[in-house]
């Protein structure tokens, strides 16, 4: 979580993340879209409205385009360590979201105040020794009964593998599986927690995702994320 180190890839992340999943056929927002698409589609089921989020490294903000049009009427906070990514994200968006920058530990919020917190393809970047502490800030930070989202890249995929391997900002990256970052989550106090994988098919034979929803048990998805509800008191 070192700023430096997001700093350094800030202003070239866009052209380096397309580069690393050419092999893909997809664009980074094909990716960024999909994820608040999902998020949303639970919320939907559940029938709950997000008032006030939580985007956990939130990076340039590739995120919060997507975020603002699936939850039109919520107050957005982009997290993110790196001043230079908050930056770019407030000058593609202005006006848009609250701009939080991050120490690393703590979440400058009282208990309580987001119904949702969301974080994709973050916690690879975080030293593994920090993950409880970070998870733990995240549910003091919900409120009861709300949601966190978690989307990583699944090292059992082969060319998830290859993107990370090829990503100039993945240089440190250590791949955590599904199981492991949901045990994680549950240590912290983030429980009921389940999985679903994702993204099984390029765009090549995209003729194929409408039976993806029907794939999310099987863990060789590129993706997955794990979703707990903090417990009502």
């Amino acid at each position: 979580m070192l700023e430096a180190e997001f700093d350094r890839f800030a202003y070239e992340y866009e052209a380096q993340h397309a580069a690393s999943i050419r092999l893909s056929g997809e664009t980074p927002d094909y990716f960024a879209k999909y994820k608040i698409d999902d998020v949303a589609a639970v919320l939907r089921r559940a029938g709950i409205v997000p008032r006030r989020i939580l985007d956990f490294g939130a990076g340039v903000g590739n995120s919060l385009g997507h975020m603002r049009a699936a939850f039109p009427d919520a107050e957005i906070v982009l997290l993110d360590p790196s001043a230079q990514s908050l930056d770019i994200a407030a000058r593609r968006f202005p006006g848009q979201a609250s701009l939080m920058p991050f120490d690393g530990m703590t979440i400058p919020y009282p208990g309580g105040t987001f119904d949702l917190a969301f974080a994709a393809c973050v916690f690879h970047h975080i030293p593994d020794a920090l993950h409880e502490c970070l998870l733990s800030e995240i549910d003091r930070v919900l409120a009861p009964g709300g949601s966190f989202f978690v989307f990583e890249h699944n090292p059992a995929n082969p060319l998830t593998r290859h993107a990370v391997r090829n990503c100039p900002f993945d240089e440190n990256a250590v791949l955590i599986a599904a199981r492991e970052m949901r045990s994680r989550m549950a240590a912290a106090g983030l429980s009921n927690a389940r999985i679903a994988y994702r993204i099984f098919f390029p765009r090549l034979l995209s003729w194929l995702r409408p039976c993806e929803r029907y794939l999310t048990g099987v863990p060789l998805g590129a993706q997955y994320f794990v979703h707990a509800t903090k417990s009502l008191p």
